[in-house]
């Protein structure tokens, strides 16, 4: 089994928040579930990390 990189961690987050989204009648954009507020939170945060990491990259 090969490790996964960052980007297609990232990915993998944004499609369970898109996923999450589509079934939750409690989430919005402006307020969100305490389960879809977990993975949101794993999104903004791996997204943050990618966007560092090709930021450093082009450094």
């Amino acid at each position: 089994m090969t490790k996964r990189g960052l980007y297609d961690l990232y990915m993998a987050a944004a499609a369970a928040v898109r996923e999450h989204d589509a079934t939750c009648a409690t989430c919005s954009p402006d307020r969100r579930c305490p389960p879809g507020g977990r993975l949101f939170g794993e999104l903004v945060r791996l997204q943050d990390d990618y966007f560092a990491q090709q930021k450093a990259k082009r450094a």
